[in-house]
C-alpha cells in the first residue's frame, strides 16, 4: 500500500515542531570538512528543445558547490539541491547546514549566475522551465562520479522552479531523452512545486520514491494541482506522498522572510493549467492556445512568507525520509 497524502493541521504542525526544538540547533552546528566548486557544462534548452529531446541549445558551463562533512565514511549519501526563480537564498544555505550536519554531502547547483541571470521571477519566460531538469542531470552525472560520493545514494531537493525540475526529472521519458546513462536519482523532494502542466507520458515515473512539501495558502504556486497529479500517480502505483501544512505560504522554509512580502511584480501561473501537446508544445489547456508567459491567466503579486512551524515539521520530515531511504550510517 502507497502512502497517502496527508494534510498536517495546526496542532500536528505544532506537536512536530516541539519534537524538533532540540534537534535543529545540533544539525546546524555541524562542522564541514571539505568544500569543492565543480563547474560543468549543461545545456540552455527552450521546453519545446527539451521535450523533442533536441541537443541544439547553448552550451553554457556552470558551477556546483559540494560540501562534504565531517566522516569515517568513505562514500557518502548526497543531496543535490537546485534553487528557485530568485535564485540561491537562504533556505537553500540552512538545508544545506541541516543536511551536512546529518552526514550527507550536499551539492548545490547556481543555475543562475553563468547564464546571467540573478532572478527570473519577474520574468519567467527567461529561462525554459525544463532547462533545470536539465541541470540537475548533468550534477547528478558529474557528482556521482566523485570518489567521496556513493552514486547509488544521491537524492534531489528543488525549491520552487526547482522543485518543479526535480519532480518532472523522475519521469522515465525526460531519463531516457536527457538523463545520464549510469546514475539514478534515489529519491526526489519537491518543496512547493508547480504540478499545473500535464506532461505526455508523465505517470510513467522511476521506481524511486518522491516525497513533496507544501503550504496550503501558497498562492504563489498553488497546492490543489500536486494534489490531483500525486493522487494519479498513487492510482499508477507510485510511490509519492503529499505533505501539506496548513496556513503556510510559499517559501514556508525561508527564514529571511518572517514578516510575509508582497511580490508585486512575480509571475505566478496559479491561475493556469498547462498541456504538452505533440512536438513538444505547451498549450493553456482552457484555450487551447500555443502558451506563453503572456497569457492573460499569468498573474503577479503573490504572497512569500516563512513559517516556523512548517520548517520545523519538514526538516523533521526530510531528514526522517533521507536516513532512511539512502540508508545514512
Amino acid at each position: 500500500m502507497r502512502p497517502p497524502l496527508r494534510r498536517l493541521s495546526r496542532v500536528a504542525v505544532g506537536m512536530a515542531c516541539a519534537a524538533l526544538a532540540g534537534l535543529l540547533p545540533h544539525m546546524a552546528s555541524a562542522q564541514t570538512a571539505r568544500v569543492e566548486i565543480h563547474p560543468f557544462k549543461t545545456l540552455t534548452l527552450t521546453d519545446q528543445q527539451f521535450l523533442t529531446g533536441a541537443k541544439q541549445g547553448g552550451e553554457v558551463v556552470i558551477a556546483g558547490e559540494l560540501r562534504l562533512p565531517e566522516s569515517s565514511v568513505a562514500r557518502l549519501p548526497t543531496v543535490v539541491l537546485i534553487h528557485g526563480s530568485g535564485g540561491i537564498g537562504r533556505n537553500a544555505h540552512d538545508w544545506v547546514q541541516v543536511l551536512n550536519g546529518m552526514g550527507f554531502a550536499t551539492f548545490l547547483v547556481d543555475s543562475f549566475s553563468a547564464r546571467g541571470l540573478v532572478s527570473v521571477s519577474a520574468n519567467q519566460a527567461l529561462l525554459g522551465r525544463l532547462v533545470q531538469t536539465y541541470d540537475a542531470y548533468r550534477a547528478l552525472e558529474l557528482i556521482a562520479k566523485h570518489p567521496r560520493v556513493d552514486p547509488a545514494r544521491i537524492a534531489a531537493m528543488g525549491f520552487s522552479r526547482g522543485g518543479q525540475a526535480i519532480l518532472y526529472a523522475s519521469m522515465k521519458r525526460f531519463q531516457g531523452m536527457h538523463g545520464p546513462a549510469n546514475a539514478e536519482f534515489a529519491a526526489y523532494i519537491p518543496f512547493y512545486a508547480n504540478c499545473a502542466t500535464s506532461y505526455i507520458d508523465d505517470e510513467n515515473l522511476a521506481d524511486r520514491p518522491i516525497r513533496l512539501f507544501h503550504g496550503s495558502d501558497d498562492d504563489y504556486v498553488p497546492v490543489a494541482p500536486c494534489r490531483a497529479y500525486v493522487e494519479r500517480l498513487r492510482k499508477a502505483g507510485k510511490d509519492v506522498m503529499l505533505t501539506e501544512y496548513a496556513g503556510a505560504y510559499h517559501v514556508f522554509d525561508g527564514a529571511n522572510f518572517k514578516t510575509p512580502v508582497k511580490a508585486e511584480q512575480s509571475q505566478s501561473t496559479r491561475a493556469c493549467r498547462l498541456a504538452e501537446e505533440s512536438e513538444g508544445r505547451i498549450i493553456n489547456a482552457d484555450t487551447k492556445q500555443p502558451f506563453t508567459m503572456d497569457d492573460p491567466c499569468v498573474v503577479r503579486g503573490p504572497t512569500i512568507a516563512y513559517n516556523a512551524e512548517a520548517h520545523s515539521a519538514s526538516v523533521k520530515a526530510v531528514t526522517a525520509f533521507l536516513r532512511a531511504t539512502l540508508k545514512l550510517e
